[in-house]
């Protein structure tokens, strides 16, 4: 064995680099212009793990893990969580289903989880404190009762989307997490506002941007290593919409959605929504902390052709989400007896609002509005319902669009990127429907 090897388990391997976990356990990669081309070796050592031969093995694609092997996370639970499908178990990383997204707002236990490290042990709300520093006219320190104390306790429904959610999509396929559809929520937040703490502490002329730190710990172990710490510009931190929260849906924050303190940004990438947070360090620059720099929650400043190899310098940081939306009803794949069904879901675009959801059944060939909801409040999603009548038994899709306050619609295809972000194509949902 090489002196530098080292042991990983399948769902890092592929977390890391899934074309390569494809050569390194099957000796297959992509062939030209087809992803997944399995043959010689390849194609049998897959076909023993799966104990079977592989007739459409050259519709398989690659990147991602074999269902054969990420079968062994089925009986992966996460305590305080139903339902979930997890993508990795170092870090801890998994995503809800379509049809579990359903309620208007997300219960506790249907909120995914996106981790980088190690969560903290010690979670204790009564011992923790919360540091703000920086450029700031007055360093705090601040206790979870004294931000009770101090400060307005505010509510809000409050949507958060992984920047990767819908990365699976991605052709060639992108390194990271394998989201779908699921990495997305809008539970109920209770905290105080993140600008009513900073305007306590004193914004200094000289600040420029947020840096958060968390108190979970590097995959390495190393002390001196943090797993992330993203911030955000000062004037998106003074958004009275985010917030410094302690409460999710009435209740203590689940520990793996960063009890008992986070940061919740809303309509920007997850990732500037810190889990633990136990210091705040306004910065003078762009914040550097990691997943700040090189390629990290960055997309290419300009449209760029599938598989280009973009400079780094040309990457600028992910700011407001895309628009987008979600069908969580009908379950894709449903059986509908009859010819009619309701059709729901919600909508969201960053830091703007929709304006109308319209569906199709006949493959966009036409398009049939949605009663869609205003938002319960600024950086909610947006509820919507449509009645469907089918014309016959049959297979049909489902597809639902978007379009937000600015005139963008989604789009049918994805614009490609490097990391695997922002894909906000419509989402679509296949149907057997019986007379």
């Amino acid at each position: 064995m090489a002196r530098n090897s080292k042991e990983r388990g399948i769902c890092e391997l592929y977390q890391d680099d899934p074309e390569r976990a494809d050569w390194v356990l099957f000796g297959r990669k992509a062939d030209g212009n087809r992803r997944g081309f399995l043959k010689g070796a390849g194609l049998a050592s897959m076909a023993a793990v799966v104990g079977s031969s592989i007739p459409f093995h050259r519709q398989m694609p690659s990147g991602l893990i074999p269902s054969a092997l990420a079968d062994e996370l089925s009986d992966f639970k996460i305590e305080g969580k139903d339902g979930l499908s997890v993508l990795n178990d170092r870090p801890l990383n998994a995503e809800t289903p379509a049809h579990l997204l359903d309620d208007a707002i997300t219960p506790t236990a249907r909120h995914f989880v996106r981790n980088n490290g190690v969560p903290p042990e010690d979670t204790d709300p009564a011992s923790w404190t919360l540091a703000v520093d920086g450029e700031v006219e007055t360093p705090l320190e601040l206790s979870i009762d004294d931000l009770k104390s101090q400060f307005d306790v505010v509510t809000a429904a409050l949507q958060i989307e992984c920047g990767g959610n819908g990365r699976s999509a991605f052709n060639p396929p992108a390194k990271g997490n394998q989201w779908t559809v699921g990495a997305v929520a809008c539970s109920e937040w209770t905290g105080v506002r993140y600008a009513d703490v900073l305007k306590a502490a004193g914004i200094k002329d000289s600040a420029v941007y947020t840096g958060h730190v968390g108190a979970d710990t590097h995959l390495s172990g190393d002390p001196e290593k943090l797993p992330i710490s993203r911030g955000v510009p000062i004037a998106k931190a003074m958004d009275p919409n985010c917030l410094i929260a302690f409460e999710m849906n009435g209740a203590p924050l689940h520990p793996m959605n960063g009890a008992p303190l986070r940061t919740v940004c809303p309509g920007w990438p997850g990732s500037c929504s810190q889990k633990w947070l136990n210091r705040i360090w306004v910065r003078d620059q762009v914040h550097d902390g990691p997943k700040m720099t090189g390629t990290s929650y960055r997309v290419p400043g300009y449209n760029v052709a599938a598989g280009t190899d973009v400079p780094k310098e040309d990457f600028v940081i992910i700011e407001s989400m895309p628009v987008k939306s979600l069908i969580t009803f009908p379950e894709t794949n449903a059986a509908i007896s009859g010819l009619a069904t309701e059709v729901r879901g919600h909508a969201w675009a960053g830091d703007r609002e929709v304006t109308s959801l319209d569906i199709s059944i006949d493959f966009g060939a036409t398009w049939q509005a949605a009663t869609l909801d205003e938002p319960v409040n600024p950086f909610a999603w947006q509820n919507w319902r449509a009645d469907v009548t089918f014309p016959a038994a049959g297979y049909f899709e489902v597809w639902a669009r978007a379009t937000d306050d600015a005139g963008v619609m989604q789009p049918f295809a994805i614009n490609w990127n490097p990391k695997g972000y922002l894909n906000n194509t419509m989402h679509r949902i296949g149907l057997t429907v019986a007379s």
